[in-house]
């Protein structure tokens, strides 16, 4: 799978290693930053990777920063991005089974690496079930412009 990701200042730790992970499972990544901790705005890292989804470039993304709120936000608003931001596994499951979200976004100062991780594994390896999630995420999507 194609999976772009992208973090500002406060998910660069992180999001090192979880472009380590991702390719150890056999992932075609695109990294867009940042490449230090230096402060930085999370738009010039997000719309890029996010818009690799929008474009068909990538199946999906994963957006890092602080709380995941600013990516989740950002994400949103390009067609065919259905970003979600997770805090637990459930909502990592729900948010492709139900929502068939391909973008995660995540907060890394709030949750521990490895519950980060947990959250990543499940939304990668949950399906989108369709039927009648699939007519309710096509009422969503007919919003975009």
């Amino acid at each position: 799978m194609k999976i772009s990701i992208a973090s500002d200042h406060a998910g660069f730790e992180f999001n090192e290693k979880l472009k380590d992970y991702l390719e150890s499972q056999g992932h075609e990544i695109k990294s867009f930053g940042c490449s230090n901790l230096d402060s930085c705005d999370y738009p010039d890292f997000g719309i890029p990777a996010a818009k690799t989804v929008s474009d068909g470039e990538a199946d999906r993304a994963i957006l890092v920063c602080n709380n995941g709120i600013g990516m989740s936000m950002l994400a949103n608003k390009l067609n065919g991005v259905l970003g979600a931001l997770v805090y637990s596994e459930e909502t990592a499951r729900m948010t492709r089974q139900h929502h068939g979200s391909n973008v995660l976004c995540l907060g890394a100062a709030q949750f521990s690496e490895d519950e980060l991780m947990s959250f990543i594994k499940v939304w990668m390896e949950t399906d989108f079930e369709g039927g009648r999630h699939g007519r309710r995420i096509g009422k969503v999507t007919a919003l975009e412009s």
